[in-house]
């Protein structure tokens, strides 16, 4: 059956796999609203917010710049008005990663002081080893010591006044200089978020060029400072991800098994379920209630955190959430912050799901709210699991399908997993690979981040220019709902290589026994991805900086303020950003020309808008054949068998 929409569109249209296309198709059956067909009733979206020229910063208006009138009654002109919105974006996405990050340290520091209610240092290794990168002294002290001094100093980070963030100095010392000479350098988190606020308020700043800098140092404040220590104390919290094998779409509910789904992007909460529900009693407890077990699935980022550190399986990305509850099979969906639809309880209405939110400060109106309580983790896990299970009784089996589709993955590479994937426990580095993109048998990294957007069929752009890139040779890194749409496709193993990728790729892949696409984490773990092109610079061959790396960044179906900073914040670092589809800045064309080139000039990387995963593939192999002919590296070296006299000659 297929079911066509008042746009036209039939549920093959929404989305590339199986079991969103059945989901969506049950949707319609069950007359349940999703976000494809509230997308829909949103087709004739505000062209001037599109455009990022309305007005909304004080109440003289809102005013909209238009030829006719083109100044808001402040005197405000299109470039003002556009960079001061832009900025508001950039500021929200950072604020989201940074409060993440927050909570987290404090856990770090509750931990520390012996309050950590069933959490511990579960990393003892990346402990010390981060500590030694803050020059925090570790050797001969606990680990409760060192984590305390850790923790306190990260807290600086997000309220230092006058300093720079201590986190910027593991960045090469290239790109140290080039923001210290922008004037981009950031102090605390915290300093530039509220510096933002101000200087977006009206009255105050007017220079679109100064606004816009002061979006790249902010997003700086995110990916160099919050996100990045959001992924070093996760690590320490939780253990420091490596390759694991799981599965992935909405195959993965259990007929028979109660099914728990967690949603969002704090990992406490998910962390503590994932260990708790293996609990003897907890197990018992969903026998005693008639059901064959508990299956524990993901969506989203939290996904991506237990993903990697349990082999939890994963239901589905961004825009499976209300789909995972149409299958009538999810006894409760556990929210914590960030990309938790408001419309989850109104969907779970038809259904016997019941949504639980856990987080003071996202509460969804509809959902009962279990606050949990990081001082008794397990305690508050055990609670909520026990509530699901109460509920399996209430399920009712006419309601009932699960898709069949569902394929297996291999997960967890984080930048220290790759490094010994590469050279094992004592010559562990990123050497092979710096090797590989010199010699031509690798062309270059590709990065590939974001969300899903129901403005676009779901996975289409990102999985199609993933195809491409590894038939050209291309290594491609994910992390967040970008990461799940490969591994929806089956992507994410080491039989790709020898399916997909081109004859270079597919060698070192073979060698070293990894897939051609590498699943680093949640959207917080994009850090991950600087860090390991800062291992590359350090590992040398391949220049001194960011920027020079034959590496790209792409957003292909981005939907988030938080996709906007990250943006920013590879920009910013020398990165170039292929964007699936344009911020709202095309009100102003100064604005436009400011993003789009005139950033090349000042941090070595600029935005790119491609239309199609076509164009987008063209695009990121122009940019990294540009910078490996500025290496002098654009020629695919032969291998050579050297005899003894050739050695000689070389000095090998």
């Amino acid at each position: 059956m297929t079911t066509e929409t008042k746009s036209g569109k039939s549920p093959a249209d929404r989305a590339m796999d199986e079991a969103s296309i059945a989901i969506i198709e049950k949707a319609g059956r069950d007359c349940v609203d999703t976000c494809f067909s509230r997308m829909d009733t949103q087709a004739n979206q505000c062209t001037f917010g599109k455009k990022g020229l309305c007005c909304r910063i004080c109440h003289m208006g809102p005013c909209r710049i238009t030829p006719k009138s083109p100044r808001g009654v402040c005197g405000a002109d299109a470039d003002t008005v556009v960079a001061r919105n832009y900025l508001r974006e950039v500021t929200g996405g950072t604020a989201a990663h940074s409060d993440h990050a927050r909570h987290l340290v404090l856990l770090l520091k509750n931990v520390a002081q012996g309050h950590g209610g069933g959490y511990g240092i579960k990393d003892e290794k990346a402990l010390r080893y981060t500590a030694r990168l803050y020059k925090v002294e570790e050797a001969g002290r606990t680990n409760e010591a060192v984590a305390l001094d850790l923790a306190n100093l990260f807290l600086g980070e997000f309220t230092s006044q006058e300093d720079p963030l201590k986190t910027l100095k593991l960045a090469p010392a290239k790109r140290i200089g080039v923001w210290e000479k922008q004037g981009i350098m950031p102090m605390g988190v915290d300093r530039m978020i509220v510096e933002a606020m101000h200087r977006t308020t009206m009255g105050v700043d007017h220079d679109y060029k100064n606004l816009l800098l002061h979006a790249f140092r902010t997003s700086l404040a995110d990916g160099w400072g919050g996100a990045r220590i959001g992924s070093m104390v996760s690590d320490i919290l939780f253990g420091t991800p490596t390759p694991v094998r799981s599965a992935a779409n909405l195959g993965v509910l259990g007929e028979k098994t109660v099914n728990i789904v967690v949603h969002g992007h704090e990992p406490a909460l998910s962390d503590m379920l994932a260990v708790t529900v293996n609990d003897p009693e907890i197990k018992a407890y969903a026998k005693a209630a008639g059901a064959e077990g508990v299956t524990l699935a993901g969506l989203c980022c939290t996904a991506n955190e237990i993903l990697m550190r349990h082999g939890v399986p994963i239901a589905g990305n961004f825009l499976q959430q209300e789909l995972a509850i149409i299958t009538g099979a999810v006894e409760m969906m556990v929210v914590d912050v960030q990309c938790c639809m408001p419309s989850l309880p109104e969907v779970a209405a038809a259904y016997h799901t019941e949504v639980i939110s856990t987080a003071d400060i996202a509460k969804t109106v509809g959902a009962a709210h279990m606050s949990f309580d990081e001082h008794d983790g397990a305690g508050s896990a055990k609670a909520i699991l026990k509530r699901a299970i109460d509920n399996f009784k209430n399920r009712d089996p006419k309601k009932v399908f699960i898709p069949k589709a569902k394929e297996q993955m291999v997960a967890g590479f984080s930048v220290d997993a790759i490094k010994y994937m590469l050279g094992g426990t004592y010559r562990a580095s990123f050497r092979p690979l710096n090797d590989a993109i010199i010699a031509g048998r690798i062309r270059g990294v590709v990065g590939i981040v974001g969300c899903n957007n129901p403005k676009s069929k779901t996975d289409e752009y990102t999985n199609e220019l993933t195809k491409e890139l590894i038939k050209q040779n291309v290594l491609v890194l994910k992390t967040g709902c970008s990461a799940i749409a490969s591994g929806k496709r089956g992507w994410l193993t080491p039989e790709t290589a020898i399916q997909f990728a081109g004859p270079g790729l597919r060698e070192v892949c073979e060698a070293v026994g990894i897939p051609p696409i590498l699943h680093m984490g949640s959207c917080v773990d994009n850090s991950r991805l600087l860090e390991a092109t800062t291992e590359i610079v350090m590992e040398g061959g391949l220049g001194d900086d960011l920027s020079m790396v034959p590496a790209v960044g792409v957003a292909p179906e981005w939907m988030s303020e938080k996709a906007v900073a990250i943006g920013c914040y590879f920009v910013a670092s020398g990165v170039d950003v292929v964007l699936g589809h344009p911020f709202y800045i095309g009100g102003s064309d100064n604005v436009t020309k400011f993003m789009n080139e005139e950033t090349k000039g000042l941090f070595g990387g600029s935005f790119h808008v491609c239309d199609t995963a076509k164009e987008a593939a063209v695009r990121c192999l122009a940019l990294l054949d540009e910078k490996r002919e500025k290496l002098g590296i654009n020629q695919k070296a032969e291998r050579k068998l050297l005899d003894m006299k050739d050695r000689r000659g070389s000095n090998v």
